[in-house]
C-alpha cells in the first residue's frame, strides 16, 4: 500500500488503532450494566455472575501473548483483521444464548478475538508513528486514553443498550463495527512479509489454563472455604500449570515468551504498575455499577449515565495533559501519585451508604479514582513498550496487555471474593450490600497503594523512556 509517513492516512489509521482498543476494553465493561438482567435471563448465581466477565478476561489474558507472538510472525495487519473476524463471531454467539454455558463460551471467542486485537494493535501504531518521536507521544497518549474511556464509556453505552433495547444488544453493537474494521484494515494498516519462526501452542494453552483454574479458585473460595480439598486442589493445578508454561519458556528454542526480556531495564516494573492498577481499576467500576443498580435502585440508563463523567476527566487527561507531565516529571512520579490518588478514591467510595446519593456518595470519589487512572495508565504504558526491542514490539505490547487484564482478572476475581463474603450477594438488602462493596473497594484501595510502594522501590528512574525506533519488519 502507499506509504503512510506522510499525509492524514497515518491519522486515519490511529483512529482505528485506537478504536480497536476502546472496543476491546468495552467489551469487558459493556456488560456491566446489563448483568442483572442476564442474571435472571440465563440463570446465573450471583456468585457465578463475574464469569460473564471472567470468561473473558481470562480467554484475553491468557492468549495475548500468544497474539503477540502471532503478530510479529505473521505480521500485525494479517493478526488484526483476523481478530476482528473472530471477535464478530464470539458476538454472535453470546447475542443469542439462551443458557449461561453458551453466553460463557461467546464470551470466550470474544476473548480470543481480542487477544489477537490488542497486541497487534499496538505493534502497528509503533510501526507508523514510532520513526516520528515528535507524534508518537501524542499517538500514544490517544491510544492509552482509549482503553479506560472504552471501560468506562461501556457502562454507559451498556445502560442505554440494556434500557432502551434488551441484554443481547450489547453484543450485537460488535458486529457492524468488526464489518467495517475488517474492511479498513488492508487500507489503513501497513504491511511487511512473514517472519520464519515456531508458535509455542503448548506455553498459550498452559498459561490460559493456570489463568482460569487460579480465578475459579478465587471465585469459589468463599463458598467452598480456602482450605477445602477442592479450593487447594484446584489451586494446585493453576500453580502446576503456570510453572509448567515458565519450564516450558526456558527449553523452547523460540517459547511465546524470551524470558531474558525481562532482564529489560523497567520493563518488568512498568509490567507490573499495569498489572496492579488493573486490579484495583476494574473491581472499581464492577462494584461501583452493582451499587448504583442494587443499593441506589438506578435503571440501567441512568447507571452508566452517572459513570459519564469518570469517561469525560480520563480522556481530558490522557490526551491533553498526561503526555506534557510525563516531559516534565518522568514516568514514576505519574504513576507513584495515580496509584495513590486512585487508592485514595476507593477509600471514598468504601463509606457509601445504602441510603447514599450519587452527589454525595459516588460523583466526587469516581472523579478522584478517575484522575488516579488517567495518570498512571500512559506513563506505566509507554515505559513498557519504550523499553523492548523493535523486533520484539509484538511481545512488548501482548505483554503489557496481558498484565493489564491478568491484573482485571484476579483482581476481580479476590475482590468479588471479597465482597460476598461480607455481604455483596445479599440481592435485595441494601445494607449487607454495601457493606460488601464498602469491603471490595477497601481491599481495592489495598491493591492500589501495594503498587504505589512497589513502584518506588522497583522503579530506578525519575525520566522518562525514550521510544524506540521499529523498523516495519514487526507488522504486517
Amino acid at each position: 500500500m502507499s506509504d503512510l509517513a506522510t499525509g492524514s492516512r497515518r491519522w486515519w489509521a490511529l483512529g482505528f488503532i485506537a478504536l480497536a482498543q476502546f472496543m476491546v476494553i468495552m467489551d469487558t465493561s459493556i456488560i456491566g450494566v446489563a448483568l442483572p438482567r442476564m442474571r435472571v435471563d440465563l440463570g446465573f448465581s450471583p456468585g457465578g455472575l463475574s464469569w460473564v466477565f471472567n470468561a473473558y478476561v481470562i480467554a484475553l489474558a491468557g492468549l495475548l501473548l500468544l497474539g503477540g507472538r502471532l503478530s510479529d510472525l505473521l505480521g500485525a495487519r494479517r493478526v488484526f483483521g483476523a481478530g476482528w473476524v473472530i471477535l464478530a463471531i464470539g458476538s454472535v454467539l453470546a447475542a443469542l444464548a439462551g443458557t449461561a454455558g453458551v453466553e460463557l463460551i461467546g464470551r470466550v471467542v470474544q476473548g480470543a478475538g481480542s487477544a489477537l486485537i490488542a497486541p497487534s494493535a499496538l505493534t502497528l501504531l509503533m510501526t507508523v508513528f514510532g520513526p516520528r518521536p515528535g507524534e508518537l507521544g501524542r499517538a500514544l497518549a490517544i491510544y492509552g486514553a482509549a482503553a479506560p474511556a472504552g471501560g468506562t464509556a461501556g457502562v454507559f453505552l451498556g445502560g442505554v443498550i440494556t434500557q432502551w433495547l434488551s441484554w443481547p444488544w450489547v453484543f450485537w453493537l460488535y458486529v457492524p463495527i468488526a464489518a467495517v474494521a475488517i474492511v479498513a484494515t488492508p487500507l489503513l494498516m501497513p504491511a511487511a512479509g512473514r517472519r520464519r519462526g515456531s508458535v509455542d501452542v503448548t506455553g498459550a494453552a498452559a498459561v490460559t489454563g493456570g489463568l482460569a483454574l487460579a480465578v475459579l479458585a478465587i471465585v469459589r473460595a468463599p463458598q467452598a472455604g480456602w482450605g477445602s480439598p477442592s479450593t487447594l486442589a484446584i489451586l494446585a493445578g493453576a500453580i502446576v500449570l503456570l510453572a509448567g508454561f515458565v519450564a516450558v519458556q526456558r527449553v523452547r528454542r523460540e517459547p511465546l515468551v524470551r524470558l531474558g526480556i525481562f532482564r529489560t531495564r523497567l520493563l518488568g516494573p512498568a509490567n507490573l504498575a499495569q498489572a496492579l492498577l488493573g486490579a484495583a481499576w476494574i473491581p472499581m467500576w464492577y462494584f461501583l455499577n452493582l451499587y448504583l443498580q442494587q443499593v441506589l435502585g438506578y435503571g440501567a440508563f441512568a447507571s452508566g449515565a452517572a459513570l459519564l463523567p469518570m469517561t469525560l476527566l480520563i480522556v481530558i487527561l490522557m490526551v491533553a495533559v498526561a503526555p506534557r507531565l510525563i516531559a516534565r516529571l518522568g514516568a514514576k512520579p505519574l504513576i507513584v501519585g495515580g496509584l495513590v490518588a486512585l487508592s485514595a478514591g476507593l477509600v471514598w467510595l468504601s463509606f457509601a451508604r445504602p441510603t447514599g446519593t450519587f452527589l454525595l456518595d459516588v460523583l466526587p470519589a469516581s472523579l478522584l479514582a478517575a484522575l488516579g487512572q488517567a495518570l498512571a495508565f500512559i506513563p506505566s504504558l509507554g515505559t513498557a513498550i519504550g523499553s523492548a526491542r523493535p523486533e520484539e514490539g509484538g511481545l512488548a505490547a501482548g505483554l503489557v496487555n496481558t498484565s493489564y487484564q491478568v491484573g482485571s482478572a484476579l483482581g476481580l476475581a479476590a475482590m468479588t471474593a471479597v465482597g460476598v463474603s461480607f455481604g455483596a450477594d445479599r440481592i435485595g438488602h441494601p445494607a449487607e450490600l454495601t457493606a460488601g462493596f464498602s469491603a471490595a473497594f477497601l481491599g481495592a484501595a489495598g491493591i492500589a497503594v501495594l503498587g504505589a510502594i512497589l513502584v518506588l522501590l522497583v522503579f530506578r528512574t525519575r525520566r522518562p523512556v525514550p521510544a524506540p525506533d521499529p523498523q516495519p519488519t514487526a507488522a504486517g
